[in-house]
């Protein structure tokens, strides 16, 4: 009943285009993602376990398919209009994940974008279209980042979005091989009354 309340849903703001990941994204996916392996292996999440292995593309989404439904994640793909292209392309993926009801009413959100596209405000942007809909059309209360303290790039995003540093969490994930610290980010919707998108829109999103 409350996965089919609140998903699926594709959000759009200019030619920026969260929509649900499907199967039939996995050549353009894994495209992207080949093309950006030594960008993203720093920062990719390893299983710890003996001999443990990430899930392959199609287990990957038929796992955030079940915890939609579930309504314990949003799975994005975030796809932008590119000059040339008839349809939206792949440029990175956005997940809303450990959404948690009742007393505490809070997700955390993770991403990565194509390197090609960096520095033009997509993952900002994303990131506060996703707030936003957790926080008006859900009714969640809070949304928190987890960041490698070595991630620059993803520090910025948070910087100019204006998440809270709620400090270091020593070796809280298993990223590329080992256990590794992140630093917490997180924001109320108290903090954003106007809508996170539209503040980011007004600072010029640059």
């Amino acid at each position: 009943m409350w996965g089919a309340a609140i998903w699926p849903v594709t959000l759009e703001s200019g030619d920026l285009i969260l929509r649900p990941i499907h199967y039939r994204d996995k050549k353009e996916w894994t495209e992207v993602r080949s093309r950006n392996s030594d960008w993203l292996a720093p920062w990719e999440a390893s299983n710890p376990a003996p001999g443990g292995r990430l899930p392959n593309y199609r287990q990957m989404v038929a796992s955030l398919n079940a915890q939609a439904r579930q309504a314990s994640a949003l799975p994005f793909v975030i796809t932008e209009r590119i000059p040339g292209f008839p349809e939206p392309r792949i440029v990175g993926q956005l997940t809303v994940s450990a959404i948690m009801w009742g007393s505490a009413m809070t997700a955390t959100l993770g991403y990565w974008v194509d390197q090609a596209r960096a520095g033009r405000g997509i993952a900002p942007t994303a990131v506060a279209m996703a707030t936003d809909h957790c926080f008006e059309a859900l009714g969640l209360h809070r949304m928190e980042i987890n960041i490698r303290p070595e991630n620059g790039p993803s520090l910025r995003v948070v910087e100019k979005l204006g998440f809270r540093d709620e400090g270091r969490r020593e070796r809280f994930l298993h990223i590329n091989g080992e256990w590794a610290d992140h630093r917490s980010f997180a924001l109320t919707s108290e903090e954003v009354p106007g809508g996170l998108l539209a503040a980011w829109l007004r600072r010029g999103a640059n």
